[in-house]
C-alpha cells in the first residue's frame, strides 16, 4: 500500500504546481479567499505531508498502520481536490455558506481536518510508544515530529473553530480576516515531521557515533520549536513578521543547513581518516 499512498502524495504535489502555472498564466490575486495560491499551496504542502507520513509511519508501531496513512491520504485528496474546485468555480473554499453546494462543500473541509486531526493524534501517540528497534536519534526526531504536526492541526482545528464562529453569526467576511491571522503558527508546525526524521535519518549515513547525532537532532529539535513557538505566540497576539510561507521557508533552511553542514564534516572526517590510513608508516 506504501506506495499507492507515495503516488497520491506525488499526484497531489504536482497538481499543486500545476496552478502555479494556472497562476502565472492566468493572473490574479495572490492573497485572499478566492486565488491560484490555495490549490498550489494546499497541493503541495497536503502532497507533502502524505509522502512525510507513508515514510515517517514505518518507524511508528501502530495497529492498522495502512489504514491510519490511507485514511490520512483519502482526507487530503478530498481536501486538496474541493479547494481546486472551488478555485475553479472562482469562489472560496473555507467558510462558504452562499449556496447549498458551497455549504456542503465547506462542511466537507472541516470535517476532512477532524479526520486529519484524528490522525495526526493517533500517529503522535504510537510515536511516544516507539519500541527499542529505533536509534535515538530518531526516535527524538519521530516523537518531536509528530508531536509538531499534531501542533499544526490544533492550530488549523482553532482557524476553522474561529472562522465558523463568524459565518454563524453572520460574519462571513470576517470569518476570512480571524482564520488568517493563524496561518504562520500553523504553516511553520506543519513540516517539522519530515525535517527533523530526514536530518535524522541523514545523520546516521555519516561516521558520527550516535550520540553525536543525538545532540545534533536534539539542537535541531529545540531550534525549530523555540522558532516556532515565538511565531504563534506573534500570531496570537494579531502579529505577523513574515508570511506562513517564508515561516516555513526559514525552518527549513535551518535545519537543512544544519544537515549540509553535518554532512560536509562528515565527508571531510571520512577523507582524513582514509589519508590517515594511507600515509607510510616508520619501520
Amino acid at each position: 500500500m506504501n506506495r499507492l499512498w507515495y503516488l497520491v502524495g506525488l499526484l497531489l504535489v504536482l497538481t499543486g504546481l500545476v496552478h502555479l502555472g494556472v497562476f502565472v498564466v492566468d493572473g490574479g490575486p495572490w492573497e485572499g479567499a478566492v486565488s491560484w495560491r490555495k490549490p498550489f499551496t494546499f497541493g503541495v504542502s497536503f502532497g507533502l505531508s502524505v509522502l512525510t507520513l507513508t515514510w515517517v509511519s514505518q518507524f511508528v508501531r501502530i495497529r492498522a498502520r495502512p489504514l491510519w496513512v490511507g485514511a490520512f491520504a483519502i482526507a487530503s485528496t478530498v481536501e486538496v481536490a474541493l479547494i481546486t474546485l472551488q478555485a475553479w468555480r472562482g469562489v472560496p473554499s473555507h467558510f462558504n455558506m452562499e449556496t447549498a453546494v458551497d455549504a456542503a462543500i465547506a462542511r466537507t473541509l472541516a470535517a476532512g481536518g477532524g479526520v486529519l486531526v484524528a490522525v495526526a493524534v493517533a500517529m503522535t501517540v504510537a510515536a511516544f510508544r516507539a519500541g527499542p528497534g529505533l536509534a535515538p536519534s530518531m526516535r527524538l526526531a519521530v516523537r518531536a515530529g509528530f508531536a509538531t504536526l499534531l501542533a499544526a492541526m490544533v492550530f488549523g482545528a482553532v482557524m476553522i473553530a474561529r472562522g465558523v464562529v463568524e459565518v454563524v453569526t453572520g460574519n462571513q467576511q470576517l470569518a476570512y480576516t480571524v482564520a488568517v491571522t493563524l496561518k504562520p503558527a500553523h504553516a511553520v508546525f506543519m513540516h517539522g515531521v519530515l525535517l527533523l526524521p530526514a536530518l535524522a535519518w541523514l545523520l546516521a549515513r555519516t561516521p558520527h557515533p550516535e550520540d553525536v547525532r543525538l545532540r545534533l537532532v536534539r539542537m535541531a529539535t529545540w531550534t525549530y520549536v523555540m522558532f516556532a513557538a515565538i511565531v504563534s505566540a506573534l500570531a496570537l497576539a494579531g502579529v505577523t513578521l513574515v508570511s506562513p510561507s517564508t515561516a516555513s521557508l526559514l525552518c527549513a533552511g535551518a535545519i537543512s543547513g544544519l544537515a549540509v553542514g553535518v554532512l560536509t564534516l562528515g565527508r571531510l572526517k571520512q577523507w582524513q581518516s582514509g589519508d590517515a590510513d594511507r600515509r607510510p608508516t616508520a619501520s
